[in-house]
């Protein structure tokens, strides 16, 4: 009775454990609530610390400078981007800084993260290989925005339902931590620059109507069905 959603069952269970809760029980239980309450605790300091330091980051400035106490805007900034929330927006400042002069392009910072696709050469073949190990933390933290964004109605989760019917999941994920780490790059090396969704049915619009409804008929003749179109009135 104790797997599963506990709120629901809060009065079965104490029925059920009444005359078996001695005072042995109550102690483990005082000793187990104690110690989730030290580490709340240290969470809580260490989030704080964390967020005092990535606020104090000094960015740089359009003018050739650096602006002090502006890791709070950047936060803010990141934070736009479908998935990302503000401890992965964190992670992204504390492994990557503010200053991203030091990849030429976004392309650079996606292949130095090891989120780009890569080509392995044996025999005269081509095939694909592992995109490699890359940094543990922002990876964590990108697969993790990656999830969250899939889940989403936006060109991000539109981007992600496209690509896992032919790729499968683990690739559809890169494919949109890709997608997320460019939007980083642009966010933090144009700092005048909002981010903006492109929207769900993006990739609607590039596909010609005529040929999208010649393939949906042939789909439907694959399937048995005799399809006949009409145009709309």
């Amino acid at each position: 009775m104790a797997r599963g959603c506990m709120v629901v069952k809060k009065a079965v269970l104490a029925e059920a454990l009444t005359g078996q809760f001695e005072d042995h029980h109550a102690f483990l239980c005082r000793t187990l609530l104690d110690s989730i309450d030290f580490l709340s605790g240290q969470i809580d300091a260490l989030t704080e610390r964390t967020t005092q330091a990535v606020e104090q980051l000094p960015c740089p400035d359009p003018s050739g400078g650096s602006r002090p106490d502006a890791g709070a805007d950047l936060v803010a900034k990141l934070v736009t981007i479908p998935g990302v929330g503000v401890r992965t927006a964190q992670i992204l400042l504390a492994e990557l800084g503010p200053d991203m002069t030091v990849f030429p392009t976004a392309d650079h910072l996606v292949s130095w993260a090891k989120f780009a696709p890569r080509t392995v050469q044996s025999g005269g073949k081509n095939t694909s290989g592992p995109t490699g190990k890359g940094n543990p933390w922002i990876k964590g933290a990108i697969g993790e925005a990656a999830l969250s964004a899939s889940r989403s109605n936006t060109f991000l989760g539109a981007r992600y339902k496209r690509i896992v019917k032919r790729r499968g999941r683990k690739r559809a994920l890169v494919a949109v931590g890709h997608s997320l780490l460019v939007a980083v790059w642009h966010l933090l090396n144009e700092p005048d620059t909002p981010y903006t969704d492109l929207g769900s049915d993006y990739h609607q619009h590039l596909v010609d109507p005529t040929r999208r409804t010649r393939d949906l008929v042939r789909q439907l003749k694959a399937l048995g069905h005799d399809a006949t179109l009409a145009s709309a009135a």
